[in-house]
Formats: C-alpha cells, structure tokens, sequence
C-alpha cells in the first residue's frame, strides 16, 4: 500500500472534530455494557444503521464520486474503502470475543496496543516514525495498561482471548490505514457509507453463521443502540476519519486512547463504576503519551514540510 500524500496544515475544525469523536467514542463501552443484546448484534446494528442515515445524503449529493470508484484509476481508491470495512469488520469479531475470553481488563488494554501496530504500519510504508512519538506510543500504551487494570491469564481460554485482542489491535490500526489513505481523495461520507456497509454485510454473515440473536431486545437496549450510532459511530468513527485527511493515522491511534479515560468518567457517571486508585495513574501516563505524540508528529510534519510535494488542489472533501 503506497503512503498517504501530505497532508493540509491542521485547522481548528479538525481540532474541534478530533474533540468531539474523542467524547462520542468514550461512550460506547458504558452504552454496550448498558445493552441487553449480544456485542456482535450490536456491532451489527451501530454500522448498518449508520449506512441508513448517511446514504440518503450520500446517494444525493455524491453520485458522481461513487460512479468514480468503479472506474479506471478510482478503482484503486473504492478497493481501500472496502478493505477498510473488511478490517473494521475484522477488529469487531475479534475484540468482542476476546472480552469473553479473558478479562475485560486485559481485553481492553492489548486492544489499546494499536497505535504499535499503527507505528509498524507507517515504517512498512517507508515513513519511519521519529524517536520522540515512539516514546510517546510507549507511555501512552502503558498508561492504557495500568488504567485497565490488565491481569493476563495463563488458561488456554484466557490466552486465546489474549490472542484475539492483540488481533483486534491490528485489524484496528489496518482499518485506519486503509481509511488514511482513502481520505486523501475521497469525502467522509462516501468513504463511511462504503465502510460501515461492508462492516455490517460482514457482521451479519458472522451473526447468521453464529447463530447470534439480532432482535427481540427491549425498548432501553434499542434506544442504547440509537445511541451509539448517533454518537460512537456518526460522532465518533466518522469524525475521526474525517481527521484523517490532515491528522496522520499513527497520531489518530493515540488519541483514540483517550477513549479510556472517558470511558471511565462516564462510567463512573452512568453506572456507579468507581475508577480504582491506579487508574488514575494510568490516564494520567495516557494523557502524557497523547501529549507527547502529537507534539512530536507537529514537530517532525514541520520539518518535514520544506520537502513535502504540493497536495492535489481539488481534493473531494466534507
């Protein structure tokens, strides 16, 4: 996979959407723990009634881009859009079991290992991360580790779920790289529609295969469905790859993290879950490491920009 093009210099509306994707995201652990329903129905359901919101806008307003991707070199821009919900896809049917596996704990904090898959990611793609953001990843993966409370099993059912984490890792940070480069030339909402409706024929062939219920829930679990896809999945998802046209994925990975401590805040708020004493060192690790990432990535994008090429002047944007 070629690496992205350079991207703009960042303006505050993506700040401000980076802001608002981090809140939005932060309430989807409380709203699937809230859930009476299995995790891969709703998995399910958050995608494909996304797609329902967004192809009236889609279909009207984007035509001409869709027909684009089924053509000549647009092709190759459609392929990156389906292969980004193939790994999102991916990153549901394999993070949802691993949290019944193993403890919730130790699910959540190797899932937090993405921004080191993110990391590998962009040096295959011949953009060797600096020393600094390295650093950064470090302190903020640890600082996820010890918020969560991680205590790795030695079962063959907890290794396995241990397994399936880290899996979950990586089609997470694939699913990012894939949408990076897609947004380079394509609009958030053709790519999201694309995405989500792979996602979701693929979540219900999982759940039809696995003989998952995908109805019969009760009114509070289809109003927390709602609401995850208005939030996590509208607000959240698609906010963040509408960062990633200026925020590289890397730096986008990294502040997905910070979905753990609002998580936590939110859970504390809604369900009376306490945070335990450490958590607090961790998501403060977290928010050093996030910190630092984003430093470093400004830094090297600035030194870097003297020697970058000129961006496509007519890029299809949101």
């Amino acid at each position: 996979m070629p690496p992205p093009s350079p991207r703009p210099t960042l303006d505050p509306l993506t700040t401000g959407a980076v802001g608002l994707a981090v809140v939005a995201v932060s309430s989807s652990a409380p709203l699937i723990a809230y859930a009476a329903a299995p995790a891969l129905a709703i998995a399910f359901w958050r995608n494909l009634l996304a797609v329902a919101v967004l192809s009236p806008f889609a279909l009207a307003r984007r035509v001409a881009e869709f027909r684009r991707l089924t053509v000549g070199t647009g092709r190759r821009e459609g392929l990156f859009c389906v292969l980004s919900g193939v790994a999102l896809a991916g990153h549901f049917a394999t993070w949802v079991p691993s949290a019944q596996l193993t403890s919730v704990a130790t699910s959540t904090a190797l899932v937090a290992t993405q921004p080191v898959w993110q990391g590998l990611i962009a040096r295959v793609q011949g953009r060797p991360l600096p020393r600094v953001v390295w650093a950064g990843i470090a302190v903020a993966v640890g600082g996820a580790v010890v918020a969560t409370g991680v205590d790795v099993g030695v079962s063959g059912r907890a290794v396995l779920g241990d397994v399936l984490a880290l899996v979950g890792a990586l089609f997470a940070a694939v699913y990012t790289a894939f949408g990076e480069r897609a947004r380079t030339s394509i609009s958030t909402t053709t790519y999201t529609t694309i995405c989500y409706g792979i996602c979701a024929l693929i979540l219900l062939a999982l759940c039809l295969v696995g003989g998952v219920r995908l109805t019969g829930f009760d009114g509070s679990t289809w109003l927390a469905i709602l609401a995850l896809v208005a939030g996590a999945q509208l607000l959240g998802h698609s906010m963040f790859n509408y960062a990633l046209k200026k925020i590289p994925a890397t730096t986008v990975s990294v502040l997905i993290l910070l979905e753990a401590p609002g998580a936590a805040v939110l859970g504390w708020a809604w369900l009376g879950q306490v945070p335990r004493p450490y958590a607090l060192l961790g998501m403060a690790l977290l928010l050093v490491g996030v910190a630092v990432v984003v430093l470093g990535s400004g830094r090297a994008a600035r030194r870097a920009a003297p020697t970058a090429l000129p961006t496509d002047p007519t890029p299809l944007h949101d």
